[in-house]
């Protein structure tokens, strides 16, 4: 497996990711959709997000990785939020979120995906990470609890309309680069 930005190469693979999105969790879909009309633009603007260019109001800086098999197609999409210094991050998003194509689920990919996302919140140096997921996907919490979830609190996300569980991760140690005494 291959853990990758998205890159201009991946087309075929992402239309062919949106197409299962679309005949199976068209909702889920619906945010990768506008890669479709212009690719080379949706593969910018996640580049830009990670640099913290064109963010939205309420959004901050966001590395997206793609998980790959060794044919290229893809199993598993994480984002991590560099911070979760807006409201709407703190309260509805967390630090990752990930999404695993519909015919890709059931085979451990979540599972990859978070634990590929823990180890870019550790390169960012986030000591700490939030997760939510919906109460209705048993799938994502147990995943999420796999990789060392401890459960905050259950509580009613008027954004989503349903209730969600808060899940807060240990990254373990981190590295900080401080300069050293005397260097400039």
């Amino acid at each position: 497996m291959i853990v990758t930005h998205l890159h201009l190469n991946h087309r075929e693979a992402f239309l062919r990711m949106l197409e299962d999105y679309e005949a199976h969790d068209p909702e889920n879909g619906k945010f990768y959709a506008r890669g479709r009309a212009d690719f080379p633009a949706y593969v910018q603007s996640l580049a830009d997000d990670e640099q913290g260019i064109h963010l939205r109001p309420e959004w901050v800086p966001c590395s997206h990785r793609w998980l790959l098999d060794d044919s290229g197609a893809i199993l598993g999409i994480v984002h991590i939020r560099h911070n979760i210094d807006t409201p709407f991050m703190a309260e509805e998003l967390g630090h990752i979120g990930y999404d695993v194509p519909p015919s890709a689920r059931r085979h451990g990919y979540g599972i990859a995906c978070l634990q590929a996302g823990l180890e870019e919140a550790r390169r960012l140096c986030l000591a700490r990470v939030l997760l939510c997921a919906d109460t209705i996907n048993p799938a994502s919490w147990r995943t999420i609890e796999h990789c060392g979830g401890v459960l905050e609190i259950e509580r009613y996300s008027a954004h989503y309309q349903t209730l969600v569980r808060r899940y807060w991760i240990e990254t373990g140690p981190v590295a900080f680069n401080r300069p050293s005494k005397g260097s400039a």
